[in-house]
């Protein structure tokens, strides 16, 4: 099995051409003492929208990496993969994040519920455990998340029959549900991953609040850090007690750009000696957007052009994250008001600097979903892309250092 490093991010970017200014912002951390991961992830979904494939998410990387002289850990993520999608990835990725959120709540075996209650029963109740569930309570969660627990089994002994079982990295994503999952939830999630084999190393939990798309939290600061501490109790745990990998860390999806979030999370896992992976690629497309506006000129014609498209297929760009962002249209500007805008203008409105006054969250949060209408110009934005990548690369770089690795990590 290949390890996970303690702290890694799950970077990458829509179009495969910010691979440099990543490394960059990575070297500027390990400057500062802090080694991380970088994992570039990919969903099928995404690949289907920009019209590329794993071997080219694959070979971006490597080039990338390579082009950068680069000595530092880096995995290939199969990004919120299923038993439909996983075999066109597995050649070309050695991290896989296994997503089976659809299956939560679908009703299991009822003979596996009473096998799992045998074996786990009076596991939450037991001295040193890290959360309390009496038994109606354990049931109640073994019920509701055995069927998602049991399909991770299924992608995950699939992968090995496709790759072998000791050069990848399994994460198991749950976060795209409507419901949290409780610090003792997470607890008999792990144990039913156990049950099913799985070494899972990142567990994607969702968390109470709400993680939009290209902005900051929405929630209760104190619950959710209460809550983050639990969590981390709970798989600081899980390792001796079910006898998961010693790197298993939690995973936070939609991680970019909730900065109220990072400091604390931050002091809690310095303070129990715990990992983290945080997964940031959208936040990337988007300083894209930004360092073209700020580039003036046709870098701004081309971010204007982005903005436009995005609005006039806002139903369309919105339909597959309707869970993860929350657009007020009414305070989305018209795309003749945006073509009168001077590149400040944009750039303050896209940013995500809370502090100005110009800032549009609801603008950002639809450029954030927005890239599939980049993907529909072809050559003609890659090319704008190459024609101004001084102010793009600056940007990528960083809002990636400055404002997500070293929040989190920096002491």
């Amino acid at each position: 099995m290949k390890l996970i490093e303690k702290y890694s991010i799950g970077t990458g970017d829509r179009f495969g051409r910010q691979g440099a200014a990543q490394i960059a912002a990575f070297r500027k951390a390990r400057e500062q003492g802090i080694v991380a991961a970088i994992v570039w992830n990919k969903s099928s979904r995404e690949h289907m929208f920009i019209g590329s494939s794993p071997a080219d998410q694959r070979e971006a990387a490597d080039r990338a990496i390579c082009a950068a002289r680069w000595n530092g850990p880096y995995h290939v993520d199969a990004d919120h993969i299923g038993l439909a999608t996983v075999e066109r990835f597995a050649p070309f990725c050695d991290y896989f994040t296994l997503d089976v959120a659809d299956f939560i709540g679908a009703k299991p075996d009822t003979e596996a519920v009473d096998e799992f209650m045998k074996l786990h029963g009076g596991l939450l109740s037991e001295q040193g455990a890290p959360a309390r569930l009496d038994r109606e309570a354990m049931q109640a969660a073994a019920s509701r998340y055995l069927a998602a627990a049991n399909q991770a089994g299924k992608i995950y002994r699939r992968i090995v029959e496709l790759r072998g079982a000791d050069d990848f990295i399994t994460e198991v994503s749950m976060d795209e549900t409507d419901r949290p999952q409780s610090p003792p939830e997470l607890a008999v999630i792990l144990a039913a991953l156990a049950d099913q084999g799985v070494p899972v190393q990142t567990i994607a939990p969702k968390f109470s609040g709400r993680f939009n798309k290209g902005v900051d939290y929405l929630g209760d600061l104190g619950l959710f850090m209460s809550e983050f501490e639990e969590d981390i109790r709970v798989v600081k745990w899980a390792p001796a007690a079910l006898g998961l990998p010693s790197s298993l860390k939690l995973s936070i999806h939609s991680g970019s750009d909730k900065f109220s979030l990072y400091g604390g999370i931050g002091s809690i896992i310095r303070k129990h000696d715990a990992g983290i992976h945080l997964k940031t690629a959208g936040t990337t497309w988007l300083e894209e957007i930004v360092g073209l506006a700020e580039s003036g000129g046709d870098g701004l014609v081309m971010a204007k052009a982005v903005y436009r498209a995005a609005f006039e297929q806002i139903d369309q760009v919105t339909a597959p994250y309707l869970t993860v962002v929350s657009i007020d249209r009414q305070h989305l500007p018209a795309p003749e008001e945006v073509e009168r805008w001077e590149g400040g203008q944009f750039v303050a409105a896209l940013r995500h600097d809370p502090s100005n006054p110009g800032f549009n969250p609801d603008m950002r949060q639809l450029v954030h979903v927005a890239f599939p209408v980049a993907a529909k110009m072809g050559s003609r934005y890659l090319d704008a892309l190459a024609a101004n990548e001084p102010s793009v690369s600056r940007n990528v770089t960083a809002n990636l250092w400055k404002r997500h690795i070293a929040p989190l990590l920096l002491v």
